[in-house]
């Protein structure tokens, strides 16, 4: 069986396990939730369910795919495949935004809390910051990029240590934790404010799947077919790191999911981007659910950052890509 008839017939597994996590994630806690009360008059039963649960649930869908996606997109456009949110410094950026909101002790920008909002500049800061110093050079290609995105990562995370060590024991217990990520809502008010940042993005990437696939023969084939790389550049970095920034205002900084899952999916879907874009975000939103499951579980009836549990898997993942790719 070819790679690409065997991407046909993964998708349908996709949906199958997104669907099953988003009807099974919600009953599963610290306490269990029995379907029949949910439905049937328990109202606090009903209220753990549509109020805590099932937006989480929806939260991790949503975020998962738009990380799964960004990855995806970044690591086409610098043609590595260690390349995520993190390694062009967007994730970090919107972390340093924040991270000044709470050291200033902002508490609304616009009607906006102030800590989401500032995130979000910070990320669309980043991205701009990057983009603008890989074209310095004359013709700054992926690797440029890559270099000028890990330059401001870099720039960024001696900055947010810095405010941290410059404040007080509560602003940075905050600080700390937020960088952790998490996916912690009351309500369906963080689930509505990413929604149109992701479907927007993804549309986007979609909509680009073309040059996208071009570019990966490389730079100089692709603009001998027609891609005007600079404009690819600007729209693929632009519509992700906003797709990004929506999520980290909302979640903070989760960190590994653009990397594994891209890269894995890639192995069994092929490298057709109107094939994988959608694989990896059904697939990136179903393990950021089991990760977030996981999380409330461990220590229950305490609850584990999703972002710890995310960065232990990456780790040993670092060592399965050394191992299984040496020879390449």
């Amino acid at each position: 069986m070819s790679r690409e008839s065997r991407g046909l017939g993964i998708l349908p597994w996709l949906v199958a396990g997104w669907l099953a996590a988003l009807l099974l994630a919600p009953l599963v806690g610290s306490h269990s939730l029995d379907p029949t009360a949910v439905f049937g008059g328990d109202a606090t039963t009903a209220t753990i369910f549509w109020q805590l649960r099932l937006p989480r649930v929806l939260l991790a869908l949503l975020a998962g795919g738009a990380l799964s996606v960004a990855g995806l997109s970044y690591q086409t456009l610098f043609r590595n495949d260690l390349a995520e949110p993190y390694t062009l410094g967007v994730a970090v950026g919107a972390a340093l935004g924040a991270v000044l909101a709470i050291r200033f002790g902002l508490q609304e920008v616009l009607g906006l809390p102030a800590v989401g909002a500032a995130s979000f500049v910070g990320a669309l800061a980043a991205s701009s910051v990057v983009y603008g110093l890989a074209h310095r050079r004359r013709g700054g290609g992926g690797s440029t990029l890559l270099l000028a995105g890990i330059a401001v990562s870099l720039s960024a995370t001696a900055v947010i240590l810095f405010v941290q060590y410059s404040s007080d024991s509560t602003q940075t217990y905050r600080m700390v934790r937020w960088t952790m990520g998490g996916l912690a809502v009351v309500g369906y008010r963080e689930v509505l404010w990413l929604l149109p940042w992701v479907v927007a993005g993804c549309g986007l990437l979609v909509t680009l799947r073309r040059e996208l696939n071009l570019l990966l023969t490389g730079e100089e084939l692709a603009a001998s077919r027609g891609v005007d790389l600079g404009r690819l550049q600007r729209w693929v970095l632009g519509g992700a790191s906003a797709m990004v920034g929506a999520l980290v205002a909302v979640a903070g900084p989760i960190g590994f999911v653009g990397l594994m899952v891209p890269h894995i999916l890639r192995r069994w879907v092929g490298h057709d981007h109107l094939r994988l874009i959608p694989a990896c975000w059904l697939a990136g939103g179903a393990f950021l659910v089991v990760c977030d499951t996981a999380a409330r579980l461990v220590l229950a009836p305490a609850e584990l950052p999703v972002g710890i549990v995310t960065a232990l898997l990456g780790g040993p993942f670092f060592l399965w890509l050394i191992f299984t790719d040496r020879g390449r």
